[in-house]
């Protein structure tokens, strides 16, 4: 007679073993951030008919028309922030809430935005039941960043803009980093890496990505 709830506790670390697995092979190779993604589990962020493949990696439809992001684009997207433990970072786009849950992993504090007001809701409800006490759940129009809450040190945006956004440029501090994904279409989008200067900004492109577009003014949610 087999033991019930110890075979399902064997096929959840085998499902997660793979799901690091996936995640080395793909490129996200720093300890700090695999322990984050360890840490989180995504199967909260995940509801309805999509939830038995939340360990599985590719982007899943949630509420309000977005996506819970491909997790090894999370992780790309988290490590090519190199966020330090007392960072503050800007999230634009809260979705799910899984991004910035494993932003709060490895930073200070995460201020994360969206333009719909029940994924900010529903994110922060889980933020509430994981005790994640370091994120702040904003629901306003993610295109203009949260100047009041800024600078920034870290900025990361999970839809894709026309250009890099002029507010959230201006609110990264000098030696910050942005993360945004730009791109006319759905069709071909470059993920790329802004870093501040004392004069100026650094552009790096780093891979091609599939966002949903970034939309200016407010969900009708």
């Amino acid at each position: 007679m087999t033991d019930g709830p110890r075979d399902e506790e064997e096929a959840l670390a085998e499902r997660k073993m793979r799901f690091l697995f996936a995640l080395r092979s793909k490129g996200v190779t720093e300890a700090r951030v695999l322990t984050a993604m360890e840490r989180v589990d995504r199967g909260r962020f995940v509801r309805g008919l999509f939830a038995d493949r939340s360990y599985e990696d590719m982007p899943l439809p949630i509420a309000c028309g977005q996506t819970i992001s491909q997790p090894s684009v999370v992780g790309l997207m988290t490590q090519a922030l190199r966020i330090g433990p007392r960072d503050t970072v800007l999230e634009v786009g809260t979705g799910s809430g899984y991004q910035a849950a494993i932003l709060s992993q490895l930073c200070r504090r995460v201020y994360t935005v969206d333009r719909h007001r029940r994924l900010v809701r529903e994110a922060a409800a889980v933020f509430s039941a994981l005790g994640l006490s370091n994120i702040t759940a904003f629901a306003a129009d993610g295109s203009f960043g949260l100047p009041d809450q800024g600078p920034f040190d870290r900025i990361i945006v999970t839809a894709a803009a026309e250009d890099p956004p002029g507010p959230l440029l201006a609110q990264l501090k000098i030696g910050g980093i942005m993360v945004v994904p730009v791109g006319q279409s759905d069709a071909v989008q470059r993920l790329i890496k802004v870093s501040r200067l004392e004069k100026g900004f650094d552009y790096e492109e780093l891979r091609s990505v599939r966002f949903v577009p970034l939309v200016e003014g407010m969900g009708d949610d």
